[in-house]
């Protein structure tokens, strides 16, 4: 098929340094679309260096301002747009756009909006989708793990980390915490604040299992496929996309904290190949890219957005 000239929106600055799951999944996306072949130009906050697209840099007040004319923006030979943040109008040119987090109650969807999992999809009442993928190349993969378990992510109620604290407590298990805002902790709890680049590569890689206890219906978990390239099974409950993403060969899912306290002492027992070979097979960068080509061809052709593949584990699934 005829590549495609995508350009793609992202009010950030790429690439990101901290967390930054949205920012990540862009430059993935980027990366994915030029090594299938496709010509990307990247609209960006000034700064933004990303070498597989052509760089238009926009300052993010201009790209988020309801009244922007973002097709006066675009390259004239552009195929279609891609949005990485909220637009609530049609433009002239063919575009879609991605939500990444959950709407608020009596929160509209945007249009030609396409989101990150299957469950993401039908609690706003569509069955649009494309997971995310990263790219492997960015992370460590190890069959020899260190003994300690490992929450990543934002010390926020909804992410659980409390019960990953909580478990620690109570099994006297080394737990390594690392995100924002430091809380005290007990001594067989090591806080690191907040990691990126290979320091976060190596814990992911090193620990025995990622903690991911989501106390709130996670749009897709994007910790998950981090610890499972990097060869590290995923201890979660079962909210949001966290079904869809594990399966019992390269994680556990439960529903209250004890029994993820049981599911603990056995969650170390999957194997990092299986774990990274999941990941590598359905949440790369080249995987998402496929799919999200294939959503852009059929709006092009035919002005509709078809519905998204759910994971083969759940192809059946009700």
């Amino acid at each position: 098929m005829t590549p495609l000239h995508v350009a793609v929106a992202s009010h950030y600055l790429l690439p990101v340094t901290g967390y930054g799951g949205t920012e990540r999944v862009v430059v993935a996306l980027v990366r994915g679309l030029a090594a299938l072949g496709h010509r990307v130009t990247l609209l960006a906050a000034p700064g933004t260096r990303v070498p597989e697209a052509r760089v238009l840099e926009v300052p993010p007040a201009r790209l988020t301002d309801p009244a922007a004319d973002l097709d006066a923006l675009l390259p004239r030979d552009a195929d279609i747009l891609h949005l990485h943040f909220p637009v609530r109008r049609t433009l002239r040119r063919p575009f879609v756009q991605t939500l990444h987090g959950n709407l608020g109650a009596g929160g509209t969807v945007p249009p030609h909006n396409i989101f990150v999992s299957r469950d993401h999809a039908r609690r706003h009442g569509s069955d649009v989708f494309v997971y995310n993928g990263l790219d492997p190349g960015d992370y460590v993969f190890r069959t020899e793990k260190d003994d300690y378990d490992l929450f990543l992510g934002r010390l926020h109620s909804v992410k659980g980390y409390r019960w990953a604290v909580a478990a620690a407590k109570r099994t006297g298990r080394r737990l390594v915490v690392a995100g924002g805002r430091r809380p005290s902790f007990r001594r067989n709890i090591r806080y690191v604040g907040r990691v990126d680049g290979r320091e976060k590569a190596e814990l992911l890689a090193a620990a025995r299992c990622l903690w991911m206890p989501a106390l709130w219906d996670e749009p897709f978990g994007l910790t998950t496929i981090e610890a499972l390239l990097s060869g590290t099974p995923v201890l979660g409950t079962r909210r949001g996309a966290l079904p869809e993403v594990l399966t019992p060969a390269v994680g556990a899912l439960c529903d209250t904290l004890d029994e993820m306290v049981v599911a603990a002492d056995t969650i170390h027992t999957r194997d990092p190949s299986a774990c990274r070979a999941h990941a590598e097979r359905y949440f790369t960068h080249l995987v998402m890219a496929e799919e999200y080509t294939r959503l852009y061809r059929r709006l092009l052709e035919t002005g509709r957005l078809p519905p998204g593949r759910p994971a083969p584990h759940l192809a059946t699934a009700g």
